[in-house]
């Protein structure tokens, strides 16, 4: 749609210079021939003059203007040609001012409207009727032209709150993306941190057991040689993915884990040499996508976990239950527990509680009295 044209900020000071130009140079040029009397003169330059400024100081420039306009009816019985600013400081303050200086200038303006047919009518003996044709003639002019500022004061304020809710909206869409890539950002990050550390975890595992058992049993290094083979291509193969839902937007080709896929994390820890007891439901139970998916990495990296920091010979439990509402996730182990050296800078545990709390679940992980470590995972289905 086409916009209306609208004069600029230089176009408006061009308006109010010519404005006041044509009321202003009349009486500069009219005044040496004796058209206007010098007093007259003087009044005329007080009621046109302030109209220079009527946009920026519009409540200044009408109390000067109506002064003019009550000196005027002190000294002269005619109307002058001064009086023609008074429709202009009206519309001015109701335009550029507040509703309520507009309402001010409305009254001067009606009372106006009286005392100047009053002054002029005076001398002559007339009635009512010429009174009253007078006056309202002055009074619609003054009405108009108050309703006239009114309308474009009304106006401009709503045009303003448009263009500052659309900026708003726009200053909250910027944010919302922000925080969606941020979100996107966490998720990847989850993601590639539960790929590339139960991976490595499980070859590092098979690696040092391969090497030990090959100067004794080469049949079981062949078995974890196996092992780490398939472990890393699971993981590249994830990675993959990941990374081809990063550079496209295909849904990708390899669907997400979920709780069909935990006996073989089990059979990976075991294969590893944990002792891990499995207690898993059968059959399993149907939840959403999401929040198998959310299951299956709890599991995953709580069994890192226990396989990074845990030491050797540890016995480790895995419970997953569900009562229809609820789905329970526990894992323990009786290894070192808070006595694991740490950099401080896994993000493991962190990365299951963001995971339980998209789906408005809970994690609590820590040492158990006993000695060990337990993770134990709520989540709403």
């Amino acid at each position: 749609m086409r916009q209306p044209w609208r004069l600029g900020e230089r176009g408006e000071r061009w308006l109010d210079r010519a404005l006041a130009g044509f009321l202003v140079a009349p009486v500069l040029l009219a005044t040496p021939f004796g058209v206007f009397e010098p007093v007259v003169a003087f009044i005329v330059l007080i009621q046109t003059l302030p109209l220079f400024w009527r946009r920026s100081h519009p409540v200044p420039v009408a109390a000067i203007v109506m002064l003019g306009h009550l000196f005027q009816l002190v000294v002269s019985d005619l109307p002058a040609w001064g009086q023609l600013s008074a429709p202009v400081v009206i519309y001015s303050v109701a335009r550029f001012s507040t509703a309520r200086w507009g309402g001010v200038v409305l009254a001067a303006g009606l009372a106006g409207a009286v005392l100047g047919p009053l002054d002029w009518l005076g001398p002559f003996e007339v009635g009512a009727t010429a009174f009253v044709s007078y006056f309202l003639t002055v009074a619609a002019i003054v009405v108009a032209s108050w309703a006239l500022g009114t309308m474009g004061r009304t106006r401009a304020a709503y045009v303003d709150s448009l263009i500052e809710r659309g900026e708003r909206l726009e200053r909250e869409a910027e944010q919302q993306a922000l925080l969606a890539v941020q979100d996107e950002r966490a998720r990847i990050a989850r993601e590639m941190h539960d790929v590339v550390a139960h991976g490595l975890s499980v070859i590092v595992v098979q690696a040092d057991g391969a090497r030990y058992a090959a100067a004794k049993d080469p049949s079981r290094a062949t078995a974890s040689l196996e092992t780490i083979s398939e472990t890393g291509r699971e993981a590249l193969t994830e990675m993959r993915r990941m990374l081809g839902l990063l550079r496209s937007e295909e849904s990708g080709t390899a669907p997400q884990p979920g709780l069909p896929d935990l006996p073989r994390l089990v059979e990976e820890a075991r294969a590893g040499g944990m002792r891990l007891d499995a207690d898993l439901p059968d059959p399993w139970p149907r939840v959403a996508d999401g929040v198998a998916l959310t299951a299956y990495r709890i599991v995953q990296e709580a069994l890192t976990n226990v396989r990074k920091h845990a030491g050797a010979d540890v016995h480790a439990a895995l419970r997953l239950g569900w009562d229809g509402r609820t789905m329970t996730i526990d894992i323990v182990d009786d290894g070192r527990g808070a006595a694991a050296l740490s950099d401080g800078r896994g993000l493991g545990l962190v990365g299951m509680r963001e995971r339980a709390l998209v789906h408005g679940g809970s994690v609590i992980s820590g040492p158990r009295p006993g000695g060990g470590f337990s993770v134990s995972a709520r989540l709403p289905t």
